[in-house]
């Protein structure tokens, strides 16, 4: 049970188990509870993998050294049973075999090229695809940052990139994740990209994204911050007044964010959001109708929203 988690791992370590892996329902609800303002949706099958878990895994090498250790651990395990006297649960061990893998890159082989709209590509950077129609490819090293380019809200944000980039711009992408929208403005024409993210590891992802494109720092930013709380930034992300302001974030940033943008967006220019759950489409276009933009346009895929407005 959860109550039983530390005890178990300080046990594990003590008998040389270091490397553990921790899944546990109530410290994913409370993870989930305290994290609510960064989504609207979490997957049922998610939550339901979750249902009633507390669990400890680790690995042991399945040669006779691992098997000993293992024959120690039950004895061991077997003593701490009987010292607590059910406290902590069943504390029932089980044992899988698994095959030997290259686990730092065997995740690599489900990433393929992704076209999206009329003429982009997604490219894992490690791939070399043939492009028969000529797309404007977009690079990326996919990790651990939002933004490969498989999620709807990124589509319909890269779709709208394609019709709003004329040549020229000035872009400001809030929530920039790995930097694929700042990027691929940039590669369908923008002046500038300015990615903004609250991450402060998202920054450093997204200049290695671009470098992969040959994108430099003179024509790709990336500032990690708050918009929402940080004074100092709106002011200077004002200073540029962007042509084009995107947010790919949630409903619960693009609400209260609504009343700023027209001070960080140069007049005629356009809002691009997405990331909305299509349950609060609604409640986003109402904000931004009170805050003096005009809703000028509206993208429906798999249940997100993707919202543009105007400067009314």
């Amino acid at each position: 049970n959860h109550a039983g988690l530390e005890p178990l791992e300080i046990f594990l370590s003590a008998n040389g188990v270091d490397g553990v892996v921790i899944d546990d329902e109530q410290d994913f609800q409370s993870f989930l509870e305290n994290n609510h303002q960064y989504w609207d949706y979490v997957d049922e099958d998610l939550e339901a993998s979750m249902k009633g878990k507390s669990r400890i895994t680790f690995y042991l090498p399945a040669d006779g050294d691992g098997f000993d250790q293992l024959a120690h651990l039950r004895t061991a395990l077997q003593g701490f049973k009987d010292a607590h006297a059910g406290k902590y649960g069943t504390l029932l061990m089980t044992l899988e075999n698994l095959k030997d893998a290259d686990w730092e890159n065997n995740w690599k082989r489900y990433y393929q090229p992704l076209p999206i709209g009329e003429r982009l590509l997604v490219v894992p950077e490690w791939l070399h695809p043939e492009n028969p129609e000529n797309r404007v490819e977009v690079l990326l090293d996919p990790g651990m940052i939002f933004g490969t380019g498989a999620h709807a809200s990124t589509q319909m944000c890269m779709r709208e990139l394609e019709r709003a980039i004329q040549g020229g711009e000035q872009v400001l992408d809030l929530g920039s994740g790995s930097g694929i929208l700042s990027i691929t403005a940039v590669l369908l024409g923008a002046a500038h990209a300015t990615g903004v993210d609250i991450d402060p590891k998202a920054v450093d992802v997204a200049y290695e994204n671009a470098a992969l494109n040959d994108i430099g720092r003179d024509r790709c930013r990336f500032l990690a911050g708050n918009v929402l709380a940080d004074q100092g930034l709106v002011q200077t992300l004002a200073q540029e007044r962007a042509q084009l302001v995107l947010a790919n974030i949630v409903a619960d940033v693009i609400i209260p964010l609504a009343p700023m943008v027209s001070q960080l967006m140069a007049p005629q220019g356009t809002f691009l959001c997405s990331g909305i759950i299509d349950t609060r489409g609604d409640e986003v276009a109402a904000a931004l109708e009170a805050a003096g933009l005009a809703v000028t346009g509206r993208r429906e895929k798999n249940g997100w929203i993707a919202l543009e407005a105007r400067l009314g």
